[in-house]
């Protein structure tokens, strides 16, 4: 999208008042009790309890940027009324605060938001996930004030889907159809004529795809399959030819990895090697950021885990992959949205089991277990963290003050 460097209506890059909301983003989101651990190398001895904390966890630069943003922008429009297109990151807590500071946050209506009460005077906030096509235009044909907090992470992955669109390829984006992200990034496509996406889940849809460009097959298997996860009008007999590889930027790097060399061994198969690269192209776009935390996690495994805690919203697609992760290795795996989860009173823990969209409570689940390993989504901020550790030192009845000193 081209916007007029003189447009006084769109704001991408910020406001110059990071010195004037420090103090208050300093007092919703810091913790002493991470500082300490950090300070410690990211380990901390609290009585029988020995935390390992990931070194790379919590809040990502384009997070940071993303709610230092919507802060700035309460401040640089005070008396005017603020909107967010859903929620600037999928964390509970921010997005609490922003309403607190009378943000409202717009809903959706059969995966339509609902734009009618956003009027010329407005300011509206777009998130760290981006907005679709059909979405900026209408909020640019109201004439409102927009301040973009899309991530440059995504903004790169919607330069690739563009690309191929426009070379005519068609991407397959790794993802989740109905994730803001991938939403905003399939509709990239859409800008030109012959744009397709089709956006696949895992390897097993992954393989369902390769067998049908390999072998051809049933075309009606694949449009109950893929109903909801292609561009209108899509044809799985011609669209498949020319392919091009993205993925959400927090999906894990492995999986899209296997799933992009999966589908150009099919196409190599399919057309044969030597002309591969006329009918297969694959920018790996997840995210360093996210690279980094699942890194990081890798990484506290290599020294013997009891469990690991990974703090987080249930809808933040990235911290749901670093459960998932750790618990590919046969890790107790506990991922809570936050402190709360964690029952003083009775020792118990509520979680979101991998794979799963409901809650769960598990009773004796600390048991006698001494190393404790913890990580948080890239859409935490570092007070959860610390509230979650200090829960856990109540409920195995050891003193945090003390240790923390």
């Amino acid at each position: 999208m081209y916007i007029d460097a003189m447009d006084q209506t769109y704001f991408r890059k910020g406001f110059g008042l990071k010195s004037e909301i420090s103090g208050r983003l300093t007092a919703d989101y810091h913790s002493a009790v991470v500082e300490t651990l950090k300070s410690r190398d990211y380990r901390l001895q609290v009585g029988r309890l020995a935390f390992r904390l990931a070194r790379e966890f919590g809040f990502c630069y384009g997070v940071d940027r993303a709610v230092e943003y919507a802060y700035e922008t309460r401040t640089k429009f005070p008396d005017r009324r603020l909107f967010l297109v859903g929620e600037i990151i999928h964390n509970p807590h921010v997005n609490e605060k922003l309403r607190e500071m009378g943000i409202t946050l717009l809903s959706q209506q059969d995966g339509v938001f609902d734009f009618g009460g956003v009027t010329p005077d407005d300011v509206v906030i777009m998130p760290a996930f981006g907005v679709t096509i059909r979405d900026f235009e209408r909020l640019r044909s109201i004439g409102c004030v927009l301040v973009d907090t899309t991530c440059g992470s995504v903004l790169n992955v919607w330069k690739r889907v563009e690309s191929y669109a426009r070379d005519g390829y068609t991407a397959i984006i790794h993802g989740k159809h109905y994730h803001e992200e991938t939403k905003a990034t399939a509709s990239q496509v859409m800008k030109y004529p012959e744009g397709r996406y089709l956006v696949v889940f895992d390897m097993n849809e992954a393989r369902l795809l390769c067998d049908f460009i390999e072998h051809g097959g049933d075309v009606a298997l694949l449009e109950a399959k893929f109903g909801r996860a292609v561009s209108p009008g899509f044809d799985f007999e011609r669209d498949l030819t020319r392919v091009g590889f993205a993925n959400q930027t927090t999906m894990l790097s492995g999986e899209s990895l296997a799933i992009a060399d999966e589908v150009r061994k099919s196409m190599a198969r399919r057309y044969g090697p030597e002309k591969v690269e006329q009918h297969f192209r694959s920018f790996d776009t997840i995210c360093s950021a996210t690279q980094e935390r699942q890194d990081a996690v890798l990484s506290l495994l290599e020294e013997p885990l009891d469990l690991m805690i990974v703090v987080g919203g249930y809808n933040s697609s990235n911290t749901c992959h670093l459960a998932a992760l750790v618990d590919q290795h046969g890790i107790p795996t506990y991922h809570i949205e936050d402190a709360e989860g964690l029952d003083v009173t009775t020792g118990a823990i509520r979680h979101q089991p991998i794979g799963s969209k409901s809650e769960a409570v598990t009773p004796g689940w600390l048991g006698d277990a001494r190393n404790l390993g913890i990580t948080a989504g890239a859409s935490t901020p570092n007070n959860k963290v610390g509230e979650t550790i200090a829960r856990i030192c109540t409920i195995a009845g050891v003193n945090l003050e003390e240790a923390v000193g």
